[in-house]
């Protein structure tokens, strides 16, 4: 046999030894997923039938979608309110506005035992629930219950509570909602709560599955009792301290500016420094007098004095000082403003993000897809950013008077500073209707934006003046 025929001989015997150990498995595979593909195409079309026709008769217009707990230990997954669905810890989305473990009722926790431990003591509980996806808007009341862990048959007054907290107007579409009661006067200690709607509109026979009915039992959570003035202000959505932080930064920032524009004015520097320092203490003094003459009732309320500062206070007290301190001190009032007046600006709009993690300020509740999740500390629902519009339109201000300040001589001195307070008032009065506040009457409003609209333009034009 030639060397051709030999080679010729070999390659047949490798593509038969090939073909007789490779073609079988092969042909066993196509066979399992030509199977696996056949058994599964049935079921995925009357799965989707049977879910489109469950969908359908989905018409309850209060719908409370509660997250149960794993029946088994697995893996920690958390709820993200801004989509109102559950995901895994690792995938949830790094900027929702908190992330919970995937539980309708919730106890407030603090993690300093020792910030924990003080007197007095109070129970935070928050209860999830989604809106209904469609439908008119409607009122929803959440009855909450606990009992002291601790506590014998022989039960005190101080060891059992019931409390009921009210949304007023839930919209449809709005998405997860977080409602959080505070108890206090209770003994400390551990505790077992539980949460369930005792008021929802019946507009259906049919409930869709996975529903709390109204009346019936609902989820239960347990956990301990905390320092009250930290339960009062904890909340789904709240970054505690963020208010303060933020304030004291956009303070540092306003001085700051001043400082760079009052030596490029050739002020003396120190003596504008020490009398700012002064001018924000006395805005914060003026803040919470002028918080406390709009709610005279949170003079009698237990705690009431400790939280609530309003801006307008703050403005006009520290103006005062300000320009009462010039005139002592022989500094020239009208560049002094001037120079005060884009800091001033930014302090405001950084102050005002402190306003939107803190919950305080807090916009109207939306259903629209440009709303954020926050929180007012009570209720965590989808709401208008009215707190970062606010701050925009600060900095904004800020940015153009610093723009203003840096290369034209202002004339007459202080218009810069007029012009900016106007229009800071102007666009604050715009946008009040967008807060989740009861309105007293529209008569002030209209009157201060056609003041102040009137002050901007006749500082425009004085200042345009020849």
């Amino acid at each position: 046999m030639g060397r051709a025929q030999r080679r010729q001989a070999e390659r047949d015997q490798r593509k038969a030894s090939r073909h007789h150990t490779m073609s079988p498995p092969s042909a066993r595979r196509r066979a399992q997923v030509s199977e696996l593909a056949l058994t599964e195409t049935e079921p995925r079309g009357s799965d989707r039938d049977r879910d489109r026709d469950r969908d359908r008769d989905k018409q309850s217009a209060a719908r409370f979608y509660v997250a149960r707990p794993p029946v088994s230990p697995g893996p920690v997954t958390r709820a993200d309110p801004t989509a109102g669905t559950s995901t895994s810890a690792s995938a949830a989305a790094p900027h929702s506005a908190d992330y919970v473990t995937a539980r309708p009722l919730q106890l407030t926790t603090i993690g300093c035992h020792t910030i924990a431990e003080a007197e007095p003591q109070a129970l935070g509980l928050t209860y999830w629930f989604d809106a209904a996806t469609e439908g008119e808007p409607y009122p929803v009341t959440i009855r909450f219950t606990g009992r002291r862990v601790a506590a014998g048959a022989n039960l005190a007054a101080m060891d059992v509570f019931t409390v009921e907290e009210t949304v007023e107007r839930v919209l449809p579409g709005s998405g997860r909602i977080a409602i959080t009661a505070r108890v206090l006067d209770l003994t400390p200690g551990q505790w077992t709560a539980t949460a369930a709607p005792v008021s929802v509109p019946q507009r259906a026979s049919r409930r869709p599955s996975g529903v709390t009915r109204a009346g019936h039992p609902g989820p239960t959570s347990s956990g301990s009792t905390g320092f009250a003035p930290l339960i009062r202000v904890r909340a789904p959505g709240v970054r505690i301290g963020a208010w303060p932080v933020l304030v004291a930064l956009g303070a540092i920032v306003a001085l700051g500016i001043q400082a760079l524009l009052a030596t490029r004015a050739g002020l003396p520097v120190t003596q504008v420094a020490v009398l700012s320092a002064i001018a924000c203490l006395a805005g914060l003094i003026g803040a919470k007098l002028y918080y406390l003459a709009q709610h005279p009732q949170q003079l009698s309320a237990r705690g009431g004095g400790l939280s609530g500062m309003c801006l307008q206070g703050f403005v006009l007290a520290a103006v005062a000082t300000i320009v009462s301190g010039a005139l002592s001190t022989s500094v020239p009032v009208g560049p002094l403003l001037d120079a005060t007046a884009p800091g001033l600006a930014f302090g405001i709009g950084i102050g005002r993000l402190g306003c939107f993690f803190g919950g305080c300020c807090a916009g109207r509740p939306t259903a629209s897809r440009w709303g954020l999740w926050s929180s007012d500390r009570r209720l965590g629902l989808r709401r208008i950013p009215v707190q970062l519009m606010e701050s925009a339109l600060a900095l904004l201000i800020g940015v153009a008077a610093l723009l203003v300040v840096n290369t034209v001589t202002a004339h007459p001195a202080g218009a810069v500073f007029t012009a900016a307070i106007a229009a800071y008032t102007l666009g604050r009065q715009l946008l009040f209707p967008l807060r989740d506040l009861p309105r007293k009457t529209t008569r002030g409003r209209i009157l201060t934006m056609a003041l102040s609209g009137l002050v901007l333009a006749a500082d425009i034009a004085v200042a345009l003046l020849p």
